[in-house]
């Protein structure tokens, strides 16, 4: 387990040393020449030189004890680690400048725009997600593709919100609700890895992680990784009890002025079976409630 999981900043350094380990010299068009190495994956001289950087300083950065590289040489160390523009991004916000000016974090709630927000999309099943990935709100077609058989009015209440993070790698429903699950496990972790780095003084976040790591040897595994995911469009393959398998893209939109809160939308192609298959379940809402209850958390008084 590492040092996030214990409540303490995430690393620079680890996150350096972690993706280098991962990179093979063919990976990077070094020669191999066969030889025996004593480490896995690149050198630190080597990753040092393809960043142009020297292999003192490089040294420094991964020990923790340079805190403060500048945009310049970031840029280098992740065009040098094969970084995609998320894990680019991830690596920018570990640094030292990142870190400086955060302001304390504002208490999540879902407010009358958000609930407006959620309506405008009809029938289409919308899930509210906050920054720790815990459910603030959703509507019946969100609550009844996901987690069906969870309350519908749990994420009302503080005690009771699912978050579904845990539900992916802790509730056997969730698990078979992907027909591949470890891409969608690998997508969970990517995320929570990007929330740490961009909320590293969250305690009830760190404290997700370390549960998160006991419970489920394959977080555990992700985690170690290093591999970050950002919040953008992602398509899976669900096998849902009620209307069988379907295939959907899952659309993350942030909600302006509410840092770390997103609104999550489920989408098929249009005219394709898939699509039926999700009006099909919105119909079966229909037949067994109420039309008109919608199930979203109360906005907390400040």
């Amino acid at each position: 387990m590492d040092e996030t999981a214990h409540g303490s900043r995430p690393s620079l350094g680890e996150f350096l040393a972690t993706r280098r380990a991962q990179l093979k010299p063919a990976d990077v068009d070094l020669p191999d020449y066969g030889e025996r190495r004593r480490v896995p994956g690149l050198r630190r001289e080597e990753l040092a030189q393809l960043a142009g950087v020297s292999v003192a300083y490089y040294i420094r950065l991964e020990q923790g004890l340079s805190l403060n590289a500048s945009p310049q040489v970031l840029d280098a160390l992740a065009t040098a680690l094969r970084l995609d523009d998320a894990e680019r991004h991830h690596l920018h916000t570990l640094s030292g400048d990142a870190r400086k000016g955060r302001r304390r974090l504002p208490a999540e709630r879902v407010t009358p725009a958000v609930r407006q927000l959620v309506e405008s999309f009809g029938e289409s099943p919308v899930v509210v997600v906050g920054r720790r990935s815990d459910v603030l709100a959703w509507n019946r077609a969100g609550h009844a593709l996901f987690a069906g058989h969870l309350d519908p009015d749990s994420p009302a209440r503080a005690a009771t919100r699912p978050n579904t993070a845990r539900l992916v790698f802790l509730d056997a429903h969730t698990r078979d609700l992907y027909v591949d699950w470890h891409r969608k496990a690998r997508d969970v972790v990517g995320k929570l890895r990007q929330a740490v780095g961009e909320y590293p003084d969250d305690r009830q976040l760190a404290s997700l992680i370390g549960e998160l790591s006991m419970g489920s040897p394959h977080f555990a595994q992700l985690w170690a990784e290093h591999r970050v995911r950002a919040w953008d469009m992602a398509e899976y393959r669900m096998r849902h009890p009620t209307v069988g398998e379907l295939d959907v893209l899952q659309h993350s939109l942030p909600v302006p002025r509410a840092q770390g809160i997103r609104v999550v939308v489920t989408t098929a192609a249009p005219g394709s079976a898939d699509q039926a298959a999700l009006r099909l379940l919105t119909q079966s809402l229909s037949q067994s409630a109420s039309p008109t209850a919608e199930h979203t958390a109360p906005s907390p008084r400040s």
